[in-house]
């Protein structure tokens, strides 16, 4: 019990060591509201609002319906340019796309011929300029056969395709976005605060108190574990409920709880790596640096941007002892797909593994560091 006490009483100092710090305080505020209400709104992955151009040098009927098919919120209100435009208007940056249709376009398809319009595309806008391209030759097909038809092309295909989208059925990128910052922020914020909680103490002198005074490693570092866990875990559960459900309106399909019982088994993990990399560094800007070099691989290669079955072999085989892997299949699993715990516990077991392997590893580090300063 006096282990347990000397634990308690340890961490809730931690607790208020980071209430008095102002710029952490703000760090956790931001990462968990602005940053995560930007990551679903502020980068749309579909085409939004492309800029776009048209030279319409036929001035007919058809020529007309192609320019009326683009409109907000695909594509802005198409700009009428004149055929000496184009140039100075992708120069500029002003427009993503430009179309140029041809004299004597209608005259031509209702001859039967094929005639050509130009579509000229600024790749530097890669995203926009990707799914635009595929998107302008439907749309101007589309027209072209309902010009010619009376009605929109609908051959009989030899298999009928039935497209069935689960757990996003509109393919809102906000869905995924939002989400998938809380998990990145739950691994950022642990091991940044951790790691933050030992360089403040070295710095400030209190780490040679906690010596003489008569507790252990093991509660010293227990103590940082579960406060700074606790307060990501706190501002994670708000985030979820205030910002991703309230403010951006994501439907969460399954268990808040059981989202929040493996995100605790990731922060085990994670709290004992940051004071693992702190007892490597002496100050905060070389924790920072170090902190880079091992988070973007742990956060690029977790599964979270690309499935980790399209990444070489050897990457995934590295990867499955990292516990971002597990931990950003049991959360997908669970906020997108509503899996019980009969789905992710093999998730939940390899965190357990991997959180008690980290933290044996990192307090022997912490004892012989703190052997060392005595």
């Amino acid at each position: 019990m006096r282990k347990l006490a000397n634990i308690f009483r340890l961490g809730i100092k931690e607790l208020w060591s980071l209430f008095r710090d102002p710029i952490m305080m703000f760090l956790i505020l931001y990462m968990f509201s602005i940053m995560v209400f930007t990551a679903a709104t502020a980068k749309p992955e579909t085409l939004n609002k492309a800029p776009i151009g048209i030279v319409d040098e036929d001035r007919s009927q058809l020529s007309g319906r192609i320019v009326a098919a683009f409109f907000p919120p695909k594509f802005e209100t198409p700009s009428m340019l004149d055929i000496n435009e184009i140039d100075r208007g992708l120069d500029t940056g002003k427009y993503t796309f430009v179309i140029n249709i041809p004299p004597n376009f209608q005259k031509d398809v209702l001859a039967g011929k094929q005639p050509e319009i130009q579509l000229n595309i600024d790749a530097t806008r890669m995203t926009q300029a990707f799914s635009g391209n595929n998107y302008i030759q439907q749309i101007i097909n589309g027209e072209v056969n309902e010009f010619l038809q009376g009605f929109r092309s609908a051959q009989t295909a030899i298999v009928d395709l039935a497209s069935r989208i689960r757990f996003n059925p509109n393919l809102e990128a906000a869905w995924f976005g939002s989400l998938m910052r809380i998990i990145d922020n739950v691994t950022l914020l642990s091991i940044a605060l951790t790691g933050a909680a030992l360089i403040r103490e070295r710095e400030h002198g209190t780490i040679e108190h906690l010596l003489v005074m008569p507790v252990t490693p093991t509660e010293i570092m227990l103590a940082k574990v579960w406060s700074m866990a606790l307060v990501v875990l706190v501002a994670t559960a708000l985030s979820l409920n205030i910002v991703v459900r309230g403010a951006i309106g994501v439907p969460i399909e399954g268990s808040v709880a059981l989202f929040l019982a493996g995100a605790t088994l990731h922060l085990f993990a994670t709290t004992s790596m940051g004071i693992f990399l702190a007892t490597l560094t002496r100050s905060m800007p070389q924790f920072g640096i170090l902190a880079i070099l091992i988070l973007l691989p742990l956060q690029v290669l977790s599964g979270g941007i690309t499935p980790k079955e399209s990444m070489p072999e050897l990457i995934q085989d590295i990867m499955f002892f990292a516990p971002t892997t597990h931990f950003v299949e049991l959360s997908q699993a669970i906020l997108y797909r509503g899996a019980g715990f009969e789905v992710v516990w093999p998730q939940f077991l390899m965190l357990m593994v991997l959180g008690s392997a980290l933290f044996i590893f990192s307090l022997m580090r912490f004892r012989k560091t703190i052997s060392m300063m005595a």
